[in-house]
């Protein structure tokens, strides 16, 4: 079984470190198991970010969320984790991760780019 190596964007992977210990605890195991190319305990898909992009649902006494794409072959992105505040996602969350996946997008696009000439 192959495992995909995560790729995180922008500030995700400190946001992460910044998870209470067991946040963090069951990110890592959700994630390694996303890696892994299982489905997460608790997940969704988060069109409102883009086509591909799932959430994380991460339940302990506080809610965390990470945003990531795993559709792409060489590996998988982390887009945006954050501790979740309200019943609904704040806006300016999902606009941060929709400004990563577009970050994500053009740098594969130019990467291929590169490697087409």
């Amino acid at each position: 079984m192959t495992t995909k190596p995560l790729a995180w964007i922008g500030s995700s992977l400190d946001d992460v470190r910044a998870f209470p210990p067991e946040a963090r605890r069951i990110t890592g195991h959700q994630l390694d198991r996303i890696q892994k190319g299982k489905a997460p305990d608790d997940w969704k898909a988060m069109a409102s970010v883009g086509t591909g992009v799932y959430e994380l649902r991460v339940r302990t006494a506080v809610e965390h969320r990470v945003f990531y794409i795993a559709k792409f072959e060489e590996a998988i992105y982390v887009l945006h984790a954050f501790q979740k505040r309200s019943q609904r996602t704040r806006q300016s969350d999902v606009a941060l991760a929709k400004e990563r996946l577009k970050q994500l997008l053009r740098f594969r696009r130019e990467k291929r780019k590169q490697q087409g000439s």
